[in-house]
């Protein structure tokens, strides 16, 4: 069972300015480069998949703790600070087109098998636009690697009427892509068509078996489903119909018969529409229907007198600390900057462990 969790990340309008953006560089190169040498790359990965990590050093680096561009902003930074420690990263805010290329690029000067970062960048996107339809739109995607194709990815969507952000947190070590692979999401919990969960694994199956029967097949049991359209509506009010399938990836489907609904949703064209009609078809008519549990399951309350955010874990969030205390008090900066960073840090302590640092 891999970690979920809730942050409120809301939209806030503006870059951040230049001189923030610099220093945020600058800190997170002194920081990784201790976390590197002391723990290892693998585990540098491990952390950026942390969601009580990640939050952490965001503050450290002297990021709004809250903001959609904790996520945006500080892998950025870590993209840009992070190439000559041996992890390379790929993609970010607007850059869907150019990640791939980006991943080949940097894969080729490190001498490392680019199609499985390749095949990992496309999936967790996938997933998530598709297979987990949570009502955020993914609009940031970043992966990061090491010359030993192991791999962390941290992509974030946007409810476009909150809008608020969601965070998606992936590692390598997962046993496939389909069946609750994240290691953490982070956001505010709703409502969600969750293809992922495990109390769907028999609504995957059905979708499967209806696709590879043809396109027919999916027309007239899509047919008969639209009589149901009320009836689901009052049921789940955030998802409603498809108004287009994808045919053309349906008859691919047909002709590919793919053996596992990963093999099916990696085809070119599956996307969150087809996905979803292939659920309802489960659902309304083979009485198989998929999780609408939204896969969030603990929160960053909110606490503290300058309400400033602490995870309900916080064993997690004192070792995330404890870590990159360590990491600052050995990185090589400047005192002023050590003392900022730590003053940052301690922000993000729940208040009756602040002592303790």
């Amino acid at each position: 069972m891999g970690k979920t969790g809730v942050a409120n990340l809301p939209l806030h309008y503006g870059k951040a300015p230049r001189w923030l953006y610099r220093r945020m560089v600058k800190l997170a190169d002194a920081i990784g480069r201790v976390i590197v040498y002391e723990y290892g790359e693998e585990k540098f990965l491990e952390l950026i998949s942390d969601p009580h990590w990640f939050q952490a050093l965001s503050c450290v680096l002297g990021y709004d703790w809250h903001s959609s561009g904790t996520t945006t902003v500080t892998t950025a930074a870590l993209k840009e600070a992070m190439e000559k420690h041996g992890i390379m990263g790929a993609g970010g805010k607007g850059m869907a087109f150019q990640t791939i290329e980006e991943i080949e690029r940097k894969a080729k000067e490190m001498d490392v098998d680019a199609e499985p970062i390749k095949y990992a960048s496309r999936m967790a996107a996938k997933i998530d636009s598709a297979a987990l339809q949570d009502g955020y739109s993914i609009y940031h995607h970043a992966i990061f690697f090491n010359s030993d194709g192991k791999w962390a990815v941290v992509q974030q969507g946007m409810n476009p009427e909150t809008r608020y952000a969601r965070r998606y947190h992936w590692i390598w070590k997962i046993d496939d892509f389909i069946e609750e692979p994240h290691t953490a999401i982070v956001g505010r919990k709703g409502m969600a068509m969750d293809m992922t969960s495990v109390t769907s694994r028999e609504a995957r199956k059905i979708s499967i078996d209806v696709a590879k029967e043809g396109p027919g097949k999916v027309e007239k049991d899509f047919k008969t489903l639209m009589e149901y359209q009320q009836t689901l509506d009052g049921r789940v009010k955030m998802l409603h119909m498809p108004k287009r399938i994808n045919w053309n990836a349906l008859r691919e489907v047909y002709e590919i018969q793919p053996s596992t609904y990963e093999e099916m949703l990696s085809i070119k064209g599956m996307g969150a529409a087809t996905v979803r009609a292939l659920a309802y078809i489960s659902d309304l008519i083979y009485g198989r229907p998929p999780s609408w549990k939204d896969p969030v399951k603990y929160s960053f309350a909110v606490g503290g007198k300058d309400g400033v955010p602490y995870p309900v874990n916080r064993r997690a969030m004192d070792e995330a600390a404890e870590m990159l205390q360590q990491a600052i008090d050995e990185a090589e900066m400047e005192r002023k900057e050590k003392i900022t960073a730590l003053k940052n840090l301690k922000k993000f302590i729940p208040e009756e462990n602040a002592g303790q640092r």
